[in-house]
Order: C-alpha cells, then structure tokens, then sequence
C-alpha cells in the first residue's frame, strides 16, 4: 500500500473498539516519531505511551470524556521541552559526535551559533518551537500508524495543565502538546467510518509560483 492510498484509508476515528493494536505495530509508529526530523536535531519532545487502564480512566475527564482515550490500546502523549538549556544542547551534539566517531568538537562552531540564536529567546518562544518540532514526529506516527492499518485519533482536546499535573511532566521540563490514541475502529459505532473522506481540491489547495 502506498501512503498516499494508506492516508486515504486513515480517518480520525470517532469511536474504537477496544481491541488492541500489535505491539509490533505499535513500536514501529513510535520508532518513526523517534526518527522525524526535527530543527538542528535536537529532538526537543518525548514520547509517553499509556497502557494501564486506570490511568486512561483519570485521562478520560482530562480530555473531555473522549471515549477513544480508553477505548484504545495505547495511548500516545506527545509532550515537548519547557525550554532550551546549554546542557541539552550540549548532550545532543556530543552524541550525535560520539556515534560517529567524531572528535567532540567537531561541531563547536555550529553549536556555538546555535546556541545565540535559541537560547537568547524566551521560554515561551522557545517552547512553541518544541512544540512544533513534536507536530512533525505526531504526523510521521500517524502516517506509519496507516501504512500498519492502526486507526488513530490525533487530539487536541484537552486540559493541558491537568494532563501535567497528574503525570508530574513538569518535574521533566516537559509540557503535553497532543495526544493519539491507538486502537482499531468500531465501524458499526462510528458515524464517520462510512463518510467520504473530503479535503480542498489540489487547485484549491496548492499556489504555484512558475
């Protein structure tokens, strides 16, 4: 199948039906957010997957009682950095040096303008930007999710601050930015399931400068 015939299968999925998603699958959607790019590569989100039921049951009030939350498998978090530190930074490009068999100072010049140009930005500048960084691995999940036939529901409904408290992301410098439930849909339960899927036509859609 190929993506653009899997992304004409996918949906957002409206009601699940309990059943779980391959693990197999699972960890290959994971693996494909862990591998989208991202500014300079500093992968500035993480990634917390829920399974345990009851946990999903505090999330459910959370985000407005959307039954999908419980209703799937697993639950994908996608929850960005607070804000840029020298440390992290450091971290990220003397791995990225290390497993190349560079010298550590290899890219210390780069680094060094990186730096000016990220870290003399405020916290709130600079979270937006992680935030954006975690909406490129969420499409990149939800794209592989498709390939693998797993149903989804990317979701931005919900308390992003309660989210934070119960799961004490602050103490991780992490903020919650969108959710995606994994599961199977309920085609009998889902009022979307037999819907055309409709989108802007390309002329519509597309400005092109020749």
């Amino acid at each position: 199948m190929s993506l653009i015939d899997a992304l004409n299968w996918r949906y957002a999925v409206k009601k699940m039906n309990g059943q779980p998603a391959e693990q197999a699958k699972v960890d290959q959607i994971i693996k494909a957010a862990q591998l989208a790019p991202t500014s300079s590569g500093l992968q500035p989100f993480k990634v917390i997957v829920v399974t345990n039921q009851e946990l999903k049951e505090k999330i459910l009030p959370i985000a407005f009682n959307q039954s999908q939350i419980v209703d799937s498998s697993h639950l994908l978090i996608f929850a960005a950095q607070e804000n840029y530190t020298e440390e992290g930074i450091d971290a990220v490009f003397d791995r990225m040096n290390t497993e190349r068999g560079l010298p550590l100072d290899t890219t210390d010049a780069y680094k060094a303008q990186l730096k000016g140009m990220i870290l003399s930005k405020s916290a709130e500048e600079n979270f937006n930007h992680a935030a954006r960084q975690a909406y490129i691995g969420l499409g990149m999940a939800i794209a592989e999710a498709a390939l693998l036939k797993v149903d989804t529901t990317p979701m931005e409904g919900f308390n992003g601050s309660a989210l934070d408290e119960l799961l004490g992301l602050d103490k991780l410098g992490l903020k919650s930015v969108t959710l995606l439930p994994l599961g199977n849909r309920d085609e009998e339960g889902d009022w979307l399931s037999k819907l055309k899927k409709v989108r802007k036509p390309l002329e519509e859609f597309v400005i092109e400068f020749k």
